[in-house]
């Protein structure tokens, strides 16, 4: 049986709190609390150390990005802990903020569109908890229309790796899609991350450097 996953949400729209909060539990999920302000996302997290936090990004009193800047202070708090924020909002910029905070891992940024199709959104949760950096592949599509230079050194095929490893997939999964042997997706990633300048630290740290290469400053 897997561990139970505690979590405060922060929604400021009533039905989709409410609805958040009574489906999570079905899948494993503890909804220690649900709040409707960046205010009390922050007490609610000293108070009950989750595992997890689920924000919406504009919340109470200015409606702008309240409950990503909620987000980013409780990583830089504590790196460790696993946050997800949901917009309504194709916004890169935002994705590129909660990437700079902590150590890029465990984080997650969801359009509200996506918790519709819950098995996607309940995965894309526990990859969040379990380490990974989950970007909504619309956020990623609109990175890739923005004229980048770092962006044009790639061939096609090794955009197309790029974009699958920001969300969050596997060299394995990133194989599997694209038809091809797990080695040739070795080999692009390593093309990769030469072609982009990062430098020889640990291989999933430089995975989340080539996301925040192209994500910066987008948006």
């Amino acid at each position: 049986m897997r561990p139970v996953i505690r979590v405060v949400l922060a929604e400021d729209g009533v039905l989709l709190r409410e609805g958040l909060a009574g489906m999570l539990p079905r899948f494993g999920f503890e909804v220690v609390a649900a709040v409707g302000d960046a205010t009390g996302l922050l007490t609610a997290v000293a108070t009950h150390r989750p595992d997890l936090v689920v924000t919406d990004i504009r919340m109470p009193p200015d409606f702008r990005d309240e409950g990503l800047r909620a987000a980013v202070d409780l990583r830089a708090a504590d790196p460790a802990l696993a946050v997800v924020v949901l917009s309504q909002y194709v916004r890169a910029g935002y994705a590129s903020t909660l990437l700079d905070s902590g150590d890029g891992r465990r984080i997650g940024y969801l359009l509200k569109d996506r918790v519709a199709d819950v098995e996607d959104f309940v995965g894309a949760l526990r990859a969040v908890v379990g380490g990974g950096t989950v970007i909504d592949p619309e956020v990623i599509r609109a990175a890739f229309r923005q004229p980048q230079d770092p962006l044009g050194r790639l061939s096609g095929r090794e955009r197309e790796v790029l974009a699958l490893m920001a969300e969050g997939h596997s060299n394995g999964a990133i194989a599997r899609r694209l038809f091809v042997t797990e080695a040739a997706v070795g080999k692009h990633v390593g093309n990769i991350l030469a072609k982009l300048g990062l430098p020889p630290t640990d291989d999933s740290n430089r995975r989340v450097l080539a996301v925040l290469t192209y994500l910066r400053g987008t948006g």
